[in-house]
């Protein structure tokens, strides 16, 4: 194999773990430690795609049949890398969903958005059928 490729992996695998720990435990903050730990948690995202990278590039200058083996192994770690992106948005859009409706319940608006939003739906149906 190739063992800069088995760097960048060992690299890989620590920034993933660490980066899931993270996300369990932003999931239980809120205000600006969330805001805080969803910032590390950028970061990390940013430095394990980086690493991808230089898998990639380093798995595609190898022997064709050590390249395909290591591509496979690629696109599982890109797999969870997206995962990872994935939680991170539903660790912001929670925030922002929470943020929001009680914005909205507070200034009395949500009944009229409410009504705004049914309207929507019925006019919808009507051009349905």
């Amino acid at each position: 194999m190739s063992d800069v490729f088995e760097r960048y992996e060992r690299q890989y695998c620590e920034i993933s773990a660490n980066l899931s720990k993270k996300c369990t435990a932003a999931a239980s903050l809120d205000g600006e430690r969330k805001k805080q730990k969803v910032s590390e948690i950028q970061t990390g995202l940013d430095e394990a795609e980086s690493l991808i990278r230089k898998m990639d590039l380093e798995a595609r200058s190898l022997q064709p049949n050590v390249k395909a083996v290591l591509l496979a192994k690629l696109r599982e770690y890109k797999s969870d890398l997206n995962n990872l992106k994935s939680e991170v948005k539903r660790l912001v859009s929670g925030n922002l969903n929470a943020a929001s409706r009680d914005e909205l319940l507070e200034s009395g608006m949500a009944d009229a958005l409410t009504s705004s939003v049914i309207s929507l739906l019925e006019e919808c149906l009507i051009h349905v059928q």
